[in-house]
Order: structure tokens, then sequence, then C-alpha cells
């Protein structure tokens, strides 16, 4: 790393900080990001109530999996093992490139930058195909409510040109704009779960559901790995680490709360659902009604205007999800160029936020052209919820679901090579056996997601493209490990710093002021 001429040009921020909008600091923008703040962006991310409209009823309908709640409890229990190691790791690495920074660590530069872009790729998708599912719900709304057809593919512009908008602003309005978002569709949930079980279905208040038979026969597989899906954003809080004032402190707790409160919110609503249709028929009810079951119920329930409400918050969700990952995008772009994983324009953030500009800029440029890709095949009527609207979201989601479940069977490995390099394994034993634990569980669920691809995607058993999009991930895989190779070869003072952020520009900055050495003299990472 070089001290180039900007840096004598740098800007002094108010308290005598400096400002950080050219990158000079690498540091996105601190003390932005509270408890609160840091919790909401996470949940939003999770998009609670296309889980419950969405993913609650393909399981029950497709898999046949009547003890689903018993699902998101088992899931749960992995997911916690998983974060007590992650979480420990957010104590000793700050940095926005969270899954990667922390598989750098434990695993090495090069595998991080495997991990970086394998995050890269699967946000992008998981936030991208959020896009298709909008656009023909908001299309719907048009339809029911004003009388007028409307192409799928004009709302999903319209929202990857205001999620772009907002990724230029400030991260503590996001998580307003998402806090509002959120709270208001979990009270509609709640709601919902307090009706049907005050007034059950025929078979009153089952707790069948729960049972472990339940969880018997080949659709298992396939529900564990669609649900998992249904937690994705619990992650994210690490990304934000940077933006907070005490990361050690917030950061952990955040990701618990997260994950307890999206289990019990999950479970709880998903138990109301095999109330409110009665055990024995809520697979029946699911596969005649698809992704109108939530709504069919609260018709019953609630009232038609109750209803209504809720399709709209099911927009507004959606779009707090997608706000959500575009956030996480941009920040993953950012940790990338200041290490020079990704060319050197993304390590900068935004004269006006701090937030990391390029980085949004990269992520609404590829919902755009995967949007218009998507528009330009379609010869569907509007209305039709056929391809490619619904592929959009199924191929996408399916894709960026895997791709994350892959780094966390990484990062948790990473935790355990971490500590146990630096001699902490005895100091640290029991988190280290639940990082063990978690790589076994998240493991199995990587196989059974590649094994039953087709399944989730809606494809035949000899689909190439049940091939093909577990593919992309090993391709991105594949590239990042390659790309790690070459810079170690060519330039080991840059492969030295993956994984480092901040860190490794600060320690640099500190010992050329001491000793005046050259600029190749950088921090080399540290020895097992």
């Amino acid at each position: 790393m070089t001290t180039d001429s900007a840096s004598t040009s740098r800007s002094t921020a108010p308290g005598g900080g400096i400002s950080t909008f050219k990158g000079q600091e690498r540091a996105l923008r601190a003390d932005r990001l509270g408890t609160v703040g840091l919790l909401l962006s996470v949940l939003a991310a999770t998009a609670p109530l296309m889980v419950v409209a969405g993913v609650m009823p393909t399981t029950f309908g497709v898999m046949g999996i009547v003890g689903q709640p018993l699902l998101f409890v088992i899931l749960a229990a992995v997911l916690a093992l998983f974060s007590v190691g992650y979480a420990e790791m957010s104590r000793h690495v700050h940095n926005a490139g969270a899954f990667y920074a922390y598989i750098s660590r434990g695993l090495g530069g090069t595998a991080g930058a495997g991990a970086a872009l394998v995050a890269l790729v699967a946000y992008n998708a998981l936030q991208v195909g959020i896009y298709g599912i909008f656009g023909f719900e908001v299309s719907g709304l048009f339809a029911t409510y004003l009388d007028i057809e409307l192409a799928w593919w004009i709302p999903a512009l319209l929202a990857v040109l205001a999620v772009g908008a907002l990724g230029w602003l400030k991260i503590d309005l996001n998580a307003r704009v998402l806090g509002v978002l959120l709270l208001i569709e979990v009270a509609l949930v709640v709601i919902f779960d307090v009706a049907a079980l005050a007034d059950p279905g025929p078979e009153g208040l089952s707790l069948h559901a729960f049972d472990p038979d339940t969880l018997t026969g080949a659709g298992v597989g396939t529900a564990l790995c669609f649900c998992v899906a249904a937690f994705l954003g619990f992650e994210q809080a690490p990304v934000y680490a940077e933006e907070t004032s005490r990361p050690h402190v917030l950061v952990p707790r955040v990701m618990f709360l997260a994950i307890g409160g999206i289990a019990v919110f999950y479970t709880i609503s998903c138990w109301a659902i095999t109330v409110a249709t009665g055990p024995a028929a809520v697979v029946g009810t699911a596969q005649k009604q698809s992704a109108g079951l939530l709504f069919f119920l609260t018709g019953d329930l609630l009232g038609d205007t109750f209803t209504d409400v809720l399709h709209v918050l099911f927009v507004t969700g959606m779009f707090a999800a997608m706000l959500s990952f575009h956030n996480v995008v941009a920040r993953y772009a950012f940790a990338m160029g200041r290490e020079g994983l990704l060319p050197a324009a993304f390590g900068r953030t935004s004269s006006a936020s701090g937030a990391p500009g390029t980085g949004s800029l990269l992520q609404t440029a590829v919902s755009l052209l995967v949007v218009v890709a998507f528009a330009v095949t379609d010869d569907k009527p509007a209305g039709d919820p056929t391809a490619p609207v619904l592929h959009l979201f199924t191929w996408m989601g399916s894709l960026g679901a895997l791709g994350v479940t892959v780094l966390m069977a990484a990062a948790s490995l990473s935790v355990v090579v971490f500590f146990v390099r630096r001699g902490a394994a005895g100091a640290q034993l029991w988190r280290l056996a639940a990082s063990g634990l978690a790589v076994v569980a998240l493991v199995f669920i990587v196989v059974y997601t590649v094994k039953d691809f087709d399944v989730l995607i809606g494809a035949g058993p000899d689909s190439s493209l049940s091939r093909l999009l577990p593919g992309v991930v090993a391709l991105a895989l594949a590239v990042g490990v390659l790309q790690g190779l070459v810079m170690r070869a060519r330039r080991p003072a840059a492969h030295a710093r993956i994984g480092l952020g901040n860190e490794a520009f600060q320690l640099e900055k500190a010992a050329r002021s001491a000793s005046q050495e050259a600029p190749q003299d950088v921090p080399r990472r540290e020895a097992p």
C-alpha cells in the first residue's frame, strides 16, 4: 500500500477525526448504529412476512412436512451453535467483510479470497431474487385495486432504483425505514397468531406439529434446506461492526437477540397455521392455497380489510429485505476493494454519508442487468406468475441460500482453527465444541441442499439447472481461490492483508511513521 498525494489533501472531520470519503483511513464511519438500529437492520433481511406467507406454505404443501414448527426449533439450535463461535470471532475481528474476514483469519488469505467471492455472489443472488416476486405482487395489487394491468418488471425496476438511492443515504436512515416496515408486518402476523390460537380449527390447540414423528420421510432433508433460508439475515450483524461504537459488545448481543426472536416468531406463527387448519389438514390446505394460505386464513379469521392490509405489508416487507441485502452487498464490495480483491474504487466511501457508495452502485447495476434480462425473456401476459417472474425468485433465492450456508460451515471451521493456532483452545473449549457441532450440522444441510436442489427450484431430477446453479457457487469459490493464489505469488503484501481490513492499514501507517520503512514492509498475518 502506498502513500499517494491524495493523502495530503484529506479533510478533517469534526473533532479532529479524518474524513473517510476517499477511503484514506480505509474505514466505514463509526458510531452510526446502536443496538436497536443494528437489530432492525439485521431482522429486516429475514423478511418475516415473506417467510410466513411464502416459505411456510411451500414447506407444508410441497414437502408435506407437518412438523415444520419443530423444524424451526431444530434449525434455531443449529444456528445458535454456529453463532457461539461466530460471535466470539466478532470480538477479535471488526471488518465489513465478516464471513470472508473470519475465514481469512482462520484458514488463510487464499481461502478468504474464495469466501469473499462466494459471499458477493450469494448475497447479490438473495437480493436480486426478491425483485421477481416483488414485481409480481405489486402488479397484482394494481390489478386488484386499480384495475390496471402492469407488467411485473415495471415495479421491479422502480424498486431497483429506489433501493439504490437509499443505499447512498446514511445507514441510520435506512435503519429507520427498515424498522418501521419490520415492526408493522410483525405486528400483523402476531395478530393472526393470537386470532388463530384463540379460535382454533377442528382439532383445537393441538401440539401434534411438535411431535418428532412428523419429521420422518423423504421430504425432511429438502424442508431443512428450504427453511434455513428463512433465518438468513441474522449473520449480517458483523458486517456493520465498523459502524457501531462497541462492536465487541453490540454484534454478539444483536446476533443472539436476532436468532432468539426469529426462532420464537417463526415457531409460534408456523404452529398457529397448523392450529388454524388442523394438523391433519394443513398439508392439503397448503397444497390447495399455495402462497395464498396465510391470506386465506386471515380472511376467515380477521376479515377482508385486515387481509388487504397484509397484502400491502407483504410488499413492503420484501422491499425492506431488498434494502437490507443491498446494504450488505455494498459493504462486502467495500471490504474487498479495500483489500485488493476488487478495484480500489470499491474501497472508498461516499463523501455525503460515509456509506460504501461504489459498492452500492455495483449492486444496483447487477440488479438492473438481471431484472432487465428476465424482463426481456418474459413472453407471458401480465398477471401470469410463471417463468421468468417466479423463476427469478426461486432460482436466485436457492442459489443465495446455498452460498451462505457454505460460508457458515467454513466460518465455523475457521473459528476452531483460529483459536487452536493461537493456543487458546483450552480457554475457548466450549465455544470450539459448539463450532465443531455447527460444522457437522451445516455440512449436512449443504449436502442435502445440493442433493435436493431440483426440488428447491421446481425442476425435474434430470434438469441441468439443478446442477448449473450449485455450480455457480463452486465456480465463485474456485475463481476466488485462484485469485488468492495469484495474489500470494505476485503481491504477497496484499495477500497478507486479506481479512485484516482497516486494522492492516492502521498498523502499516503506524509502522511507517515510526521507522520510515518502505511501503512494501507491511505487517504480515499472525503466524500459526
